[in-house]
């Protein structure tokens, strides 16, 4: 544990700290010895995170995000906040941006000397897309609030637990001939962790970093179609590729039930890539890390015999 880290013995409230973000920020700030707590809808679903905290590190609180007095409840007595939740379903202006204004309100009021907000490369209140639109506001509503917030805005995030390398990963072991929605599009994908320390280095530095705009993107830029090809290389698998065509793309993300929605294939087509001249992890002392680094053990299970399987340089299995 840093002992010489400014957060240690300080309370930090995660909005929506249960989940894949918030968990990982959570360690980090457990490891830098601040006191955490989960704010969440079902904080339960973080008790995961209990054994790595000393007695009285962490707290779990029941948090309705759609509730200002809830928000308020949990805001209180906090010496920073850091603000996670984000969705593609319904109510992306109350969580996203509303809610988000209400906790930076809150934590002002309350005397919080940090305040980090998680947004997203893309945001802008006047996008097209809901999700890029409500997070734009809801930098917006957080810097009125708390003109020294940080706002951090990631690329597409990845982690070997949750995110889209599982999921693709699932997918490219069941599908021998497979549609890549967006194949074109670059993109930027960061590590979960390297979010996580980005937003502890931001609190540890409020003075330094506060009222300032990050860009959390990778170090290599991917399209989502190589992104394909390295999870089958790293499975030894033998798969085919197409691009999707973009009507059939929209007629398919228009669909009750479709696995993706139509702004989540606008953002994909549009890719996520850092821009030209923004702050990014850098600036926050974070050196990220490529997908690439990951791949090959992350793989190991996905592949034919598992982790019982022959050498690493058995040739590609067409299962």
């Amino acid at each position: 544990m840093p002992k010489s880290s400014p957060l240690q013995g300080k309370l930090v409230t995660l909005i929506g700290g249960s989940g894949f973000i918030g968990s990982h920020v959570a360690q980090d700030l457990l490891e830098r010895g601040a006191r955490v707590r989960i704010a969440a809808r079902e904080p339960e679903k973080a008790f995961k995170l209990k054994p790595l905290a000393n007695l009285g590190q962490l707290q779990f609180v029941r948090c309705n995000a759609m509730d200002e007095r809830s928000i308020a409840q949990c805001v209180d007595g906090s010496d920073a906040v850091v603000y996670l939740i984000g969705t593609f379903e319904r109510n992306q202006q109350q969580l996203q941006a509303d809610s988000a204004g209400h906790a930076a309100k809150c934590a002002a009021e309350t005397g919080a000397t940090g305040f980090v907000y998680i947004s997203a490369i893309g945001a802008d209140p006047e996008a097209e897309t809901g999700y890029y639109r409500t997070k734009g506001d809801g930098e917006r509503q957080v810097l009125a609030a708390f003109p020294e917030a940080t706002i951090i805005r990631p690329s597409v995030v990845f982690g070997e637990e949750s995110g889209l390398i599982p999921m693709f990963a699932d997918m490219v072991r069941f599908m021998p001939v497979m549609p890549v929605f967006g194949a074109d599009s670059k993109f930027q994908v960061v590590w979960v962790d390297d979010v996580a320390a980005g937003v502890t280095s931001a609190l540890e530095g409020p003075a330094k970093h506060g009222g300032k705009v990050f860009e959390a993107a990778g170090p290599e830029q991917l399209t989502m179609m190589e992104i394909h090809e390295m999870i089958a290389d790293a499975q030894q698998r033998r798969r085919y590729f197409f691009p999707m065509p973009d009507p059939i793309a929209g007629i398919f993300a228009a669909v009750p039930m479709s696995p993706i929605n139509p702004d989540q294939l606008a953002m994909l087509k549009s890719g996520s890539t850092a821009g030209k001249g923004a702050k990014q992890l850098g600036a926050l002392g974070v050196e990220p890390k490529p997908l690439s680094l990951f791949l090959d053990r992350w793989m190991v299970r996905y592949r034919k015999q598992g982790r019982f399987g022959e050498a690493r340089m058995t040739p590609r299995s067409d299962a």
